[in-house]
């Protein structure tokens, strides 16, 4: 069949027609484990009661008015996320690479606005990720989503992640700020450590930057804390959230203090779709299951069950997993061998994993996901590398021969 879709995905051949929880079910009837999530999306699973009896009393009431507009459940999840976190002002967006977009022009008009026109440079981290737009890709660095599309987008200096002595060697008169994952998804769940992020926010006061969190994937409890930057004493000036945030709705945020945010006046920045009631209310939703008592306690407890169980696994097919990273339910296993081949063996066993950069496998399961679940995935994940390890040994004996 000739798909009309535009060919920017090497797609599996394998659609599904419903899910629930941990779980999806394909056209055919086979029942797989998620242990993706939509590349960290479904953050309380596939068709959370909640979330669906608000998206449809929410549907029927009124889906999208201008931002002219007073929007009810916008100021109310934009209440909710301040008071869990370091912000004081929130902007709402359809996606992360928007809000991305919204950090970086804040961050550059705040500089403007304080009499520093010339501050518009950003320092970012090699293997870092921070969307698809052209400044996002530029700032990301990463030379396969540049090539091909013209000059990089100037204004951005990379610099090796957890490199403290390379960041400050970097910061020029013309620097504004200081983007940074807190945990690199698509590079490979690398996670920085708690006084690194705090030696950067020291930096930034020192020198008059702002410091920038890109919690896209790492956010929404994804760590076992509602943001993964409260796993160490640094807290931001402006963060970016998406994915999780609305449970497979599309909706983004940027966060920001009110000494920054307070910059961005009328007409320096918009959103047609951004903020919607559709899309707010079923992001106050997720927040209700998130913020349950508990719930990120869960999380923290089973992301916990799962690491050691990976640990265990790299311990017994050393010739197949190299390395595993990452906290809470954000996990990566650095592999041997081609990225894709564990994949596959992966999806032959029924679970869905994601793959990433620096040869990296990723595990995003549901936040809900339970412990019987977990030492599932954990049983297919052993039957995946225990395949790859056997047919290794094969080829090595063949080569022996």
């Amino acid at each position: 069949m000739t798909s009309s879709l535009l060919p920017t995905y090497a797609r599996f051949n394998l659609a599904f027609e419903r899910g629930e929880g941990a779980w999806l079910y394909a056209a055919n009837g086979d029942k797989y484990l998620d242990f993706g999530a939509g590349i960290a999306v479904v953050s309380v699973g596939h068709s959370h009661p909640h979330l669906v009896g608000t998206l449809i009393d929410q549907g029927r009431k009124l889906w999208h008015v201008s931002n002219l507009f007073e929007i009810p459940q916008a100021e109310k999840l934009g209440a909710r996320l301040v008071a869990e976190s370091f912000a004081d002002l929130v902007f709402f967006t359809n996606s992360g690479t928007e809000a991305m977009e919204g950090a970086i022009k804040t961050a550059r008009r705040h500089q403007f606005v304080s009499g520093h026109p010339e501050r518009t440079r950003i320092i970012t981290f090699q293997g870092a990720f921070h969307g698809r737009t052209l400044a996002a890709v530029a700032a990301g660095g990463n030379p396969k989503y540049l090539e091909g599309f013209g000059p990089p987008l100037d204004g951005f200096d990379q610099v090796p992640f957890g490199d403290l002595a390379a960041a400050e060697a970097a910061i020029t008169p013309q620097t504004a700020a200081i983007l940074i994952e807190p945990v690199q998804g698509e590079g490979g769940i690398r996670v920085a450590a708690p006084d690194f992020l705090e030696a950067l926010r020291a930096l930034c006061d020192q020198h008059g930057l702002l410091l920038i969190f890109d919690e896209v994937q790492s956010g929404m409890g994804r760590t076992g804390k509602l943001f993964a930057y409260q796993h160490s004493r640094a807290t931001p000036d402006i963060m970016g959230l998406a994915k999780g945030i609305g449970g497979g709705f599309p909706l983004g945020a940027f966060l920001t203090t009110r000494a920054v945010g307070l910059c961005m006046t009328p007409g320096t920045h918009g959103t047609t779709y951004g903020g919607n009631p559709l899309a707010t209310a079923v992001g106050n939703a997720v927040l209700d299951v998130i913020l349950a008592a508990g719930f990120l306690g869960h999380v923290a407890e089973t992301g916990a069950a799962l690491g050691r169980g990976l640990g265990e696994l790299q311990t017994r097919y050393p010739d197949v997993i190299e390395a595993v990273r990452g906290q809470g339910l954000m996990f990566g296993l650095r592999v041997v061998g081609p990225v894709g081949e564990f994949v596959k063996a992966a999806l032959a066993e029924k679970l869905i994993t994601i793959p990433a950069s620096d040869n990296v496998v990723r595990l995003l399961p549901p936040l809900t996901v339970d412990e019987a679940e977990v030492a599932l995935a954990l049983t297919r994940l052993n039957a995946a590398a225990e395949k790859l390890s056997a047919e290794r040994a094969k080829a090595a004996q063949r080569g022996a021969a």
